[in-house]
């Protein structure tokens, strides 16, 4: 068992926090609202520290799960930042989606402090979060992700190291991209379903066993359909990831034509009132 820190409480860190203390790891936990760590701590146990780098002192690993590549640096590099109570040898694991430049720069500040720095962020949603089946993306150096695999095996099902120091999140924009191109392909067809007036379930039933299956579609369909979207991962917060992905490619050349569009698509959910509604709101405005 590890001596752990967790800092960021938010809809996915609190069940990730969780998920340690029940493996048996010994957890303690920082947030900056003060009262949600002690709220964490009451129902699960640990302890909560007020800052980051006291919750750092004395810990194998401290995982961070924050907002983006101000708050990471806030909670790392930071007066009270973590890496200032790390002792050398230990690990800071980030599962934070955030730019791989962060990643880069935050890699580099912990290696001249003697410390490990591994970027690992996570797709499957709040529901990955809270089952502890999340897939998470790492990048850093061999040795340090060998020692926090096991346990970030608390709430992961799958994890996987795919490069030097920036891949992790470099590997998120990818699944980012894909999913932007996805859910729009999802809601156009079932939009267009239901003006051609086809049963929508009827229709999702066949098409989801052949080649247009997906997650989205096992998953989003229904609610889609519905015109229900007051759940799951929100417009905000992909609208961020997506405009990481494009600054990414404007830096490393790559054609970025569909994700562009569906960003501005997502724009328009918001001006429509949508920015806490779930990523699969991109049928709302066509049948607005």
């Amino acid at each position: 068992m590890a001596k752990v820190a967790f800092l960021g409480l938010g809809v996915m860190g609190y069940p990730m926090a969780r998920h340690l203390k029940a493996k048996g790891h010994e957890v303690t936990v920082y947030n900056r609202t003060a009262a949600k760590a002690q709220k964490w701590v009451a129902e699960h146990g640990g302890r909560a520290a007020p800052t980051p780098k006291e919750a750092a002192v004395g810990q194998d690993i401290v995982f961070a799960c924050v907002g983006n590549d101000d708050d990471l640096r806030q909670v790392t590099a930071g007066p009270d930042g973590a890496l200032s109570g790390m002792a050398p040898g230990a690990v800071f694991v980030d599962h934070t989606t955030a730019s791989a430049e962060v990643a880069r720069e935050l890699y580099a500040t912990a290696k001249t402090r003697g410390l490990a720095f591994v970027d690992a962020p996570v797709s499957g949603g709040q529901a990955g979060a809270e089952n502890g089946v999340l897939t998470v993306m790492c990048g850093g150096d061999a040795e340090p992700y060998a020692k926090v695999e096991p346990v970030i095996g608390a709430y992961a099902r799958a994890c996987r190291l795919l490069g030097p120091s920036g891949a992790g999140q470099l590997t998120k924009m990818v699944n980012q991209i894909c999913i932007a191109g996805l859910v729009q392909g999802l809601a156009e067809g079932i939009h267009f379903a239901k003006q051609a007036g086809l049963d929508v379930e009827a229709v999702i039933s066949v098409i989801s066993k052949g080649a247009a299956q997906s997650w989205q579609m096992e998953n989003r369909y229904k609610t889609m359909n519905e015109g229900r979207f007051d759940f799951g991962f929100a417009v905000d917060w992909m609208r961020k990831d997506l405009g990481i992905c494009l600054a990414e490619a404007r830096n490393n050349g790559a054609h970025l034509p569909v994700t562009a569009l569906v960003d501005q698509f997502y724009s328009e959910v918001q001006k429509m009132g949508g920015r806490r509604w779930d990523t699969s709101s991109l049928i709302a405005r066509l049948e607005k």
